[in-house]
């Protein structure tokens, strides 16, 4: 059980090049030539009448491959392109506002879809919210993060870097007796976007993905888990050995689960497991749910959500990132900002809209966070997963929820739960079945430590969270 947390100690080299974001083998259109449609389209909105408008045009494509036991189950390509449209009529107060959409570029796709839009914001009731973002919060000279590098990679590769995966598991133990299978995922996009007080910007993007998930057992004594690696940059990928064999061990490690009976004690959250409740707090302080008053964290602005040694820094400028942007959904700049400070929330996530809904300032987060990070001022270099296993004693070690199983308007937390029941410090035997209960505003609040074992989760990264107290009950 002590590999579940074993850092992967090298990448590999892909088979394929990475080529240039911009290079006619990658993409059809240029960024100039998704720059030209996106003018021409902001020039048909005000000749039709439009108050303002704004577009997004956006180009992609990539490769999907699975393997299961050896053979390829499936073998996707995709190339898409559209063209998103938003038509506001009316001024300050007195807004309405349509949309419309296309796959199709030629100019009279274009003007079909602009009258599209104008015609559904003729009919729409006015809101006082809607409307572009405010001159002085548009980016207007956005930088570069290098957040495009295409992988070149051919189907056969793909493949073989499955089976490369898969195999690995495979030969770890006999135990692995089946796979859910082996996955290759590349993918490369760019996009423009503009409107009509004066922005305009887009940049090409990527990200791939190595994902396998081994079953150990068999018959009713049988487990399943997995492990991928995510990356924009595949150079950075883990070698596909390397995850295979770690989704292996993390499956056989599973094997003979028992069920716990209802009590009372610290619960340890795996570091992806960890993120996730990092996201749950995102929710109840984003603009949506504090506007519809939906949220445990209403009005939580200036007071402790966390223990005092807890931050979380939001970072959008993080070159190569994957929560990395330079502009919002909305053309809006990014900040680097103290999201919590010493437990006490600095900073809502806001778009234009859910800021003029709450009487605010927007804070560039149309569209969601950008490299969220959760830090504890306690946490030290040495505090790796064995030794939060020591901070946690005797508790619940979580590895894998089920269920959505969050109340966001109470902050009611109950969520099917599987993991390892740990005493003094030392895995005991794996348990499932159980639910992991508590409320969100406790839990937070209850936040014992923070692991050095950072692992990035999409658009967020943290170490194992070790909450003092919940409720966990048997199946």
């Amino acid at each position: 059980m002590a590999a579940i947390i074993t850092a992967f100690d090298s990448a590999f080299t892909p088979h394929s090049p990475i080529a240039d974001p911009m290079s006619d083998s990658v993409f059809i259109h240029t960024q100039d030539q998704l720059r030209q449609i996106a003018q021409d389209v902001l020039r048909y909105a005000k000749e039709k009448g439009a108050s303002d408008a704004a577009v997004e045009i956006s180009e992609g494509s990539g490769l999907s491959v699975t393997v299961r036991k050896g053979n390829v189950e499936t073998i996707e390509q995709n190339k898409d392109k559209g063209i998103g449209v938003s038509i506001h009529l009316g001024k300050e107060k007195h807004i309405r506002r349509g949309n419309a959409s296309t796959s199709d570029f030629s100019q009279k796709a274009l003007r079909d879809t602009v009258d599209a839009a104008y015609n559904i914001a003729r009919f729409t009731a006015e809101d006082d919210c809607a409307g572009l973002p405010d001159a002085d919060t548009i980016e207007m000279h956005p930088r570069d993060l290098k957040l495009c590098y295409p992988w070149l990679i051919s189907a056969a590769e793909a493949v073989e870097l499955a089976r490369r995966a898969e195999a690995a598991a495979f030969a770890v133990d006999k135990r692995i007796s089946n796979s859910e299978g082996a996955s290759v995922y590349a993918q490369q996009s760019h996009f423009v976007s503009a409107n009509t007080r004066g922005f305009i910007g887009g940049y090409p993007f990527s990200r791939h993905t190595l994902s396998v998930a081994p079953i150990a057992g068999k018959g009713a004594n049988m487990q399943r888990d997995d492990w991928y690696s995510s990356m924009r940059d595949p150079a950075k990928l883990a070698k596909p050995e390397a995850v295979g064999r770690y989704a292996a061990e993390r499956a056989l490690a599973r094997l003979h689960a028992r069920k716990l009976d209802t009590r009372k004690c610290p619960v340890l959250f795996e570091a992806p497991l960890a993120a996730g409740l990092l996201g749950a707090f995102v929710q109840a302080v984003s603009g949506g749910a504090l506007y519809r008053k939906s949220t445990f964290l209403l009005d939580s602005l200036g007071k402790p959500a966390f223990p005092s040694h807890i931050q979380v820094l939001e970072d959008p400028h993080v070159v190569g990132a994957v929560g990395s942007a330079p502009f919002d959904e909305e053309g809006v700049k990014t900040q680097r900002r103290d999201v919590v400070k010493d437990g006490i929330v600095q900073g809502y996530f806001l778009s234009t809209y859910s800021a003029r809904k709450l009487g605010m300032k927007t804070t560039g987060n149309a569209g969601g966070s950008h490299n969220l990070k959760l830090l504890s001022s306690l946490t030290k270099p040495a505090d790796d997963f064995k030794t939060m296993l020591k901070k946690l004693g005797t508790g619940l070690l979580v590895t894998e929820l089920m269920g959505q199983g969050v109340n966001y308007v109470t902050g009611d937390y109950s969520r099917g739960a599987s993991g390892y029941w740990v005493e003094n410090g030392v895995i005991q035997y794996p348990v499932e079945e159980i639910t992991i209960a508590g409320n969100m505003k406790d839990m937070l609040m209850q936040i014992v430590a923070v692991g050095a074992d950072t692992l990035v989760r999409g658009t967020k990264e943290t170490g194992s969270i070790l909450i003092e107290s919940m409720t966990v009950a048997g199946g």
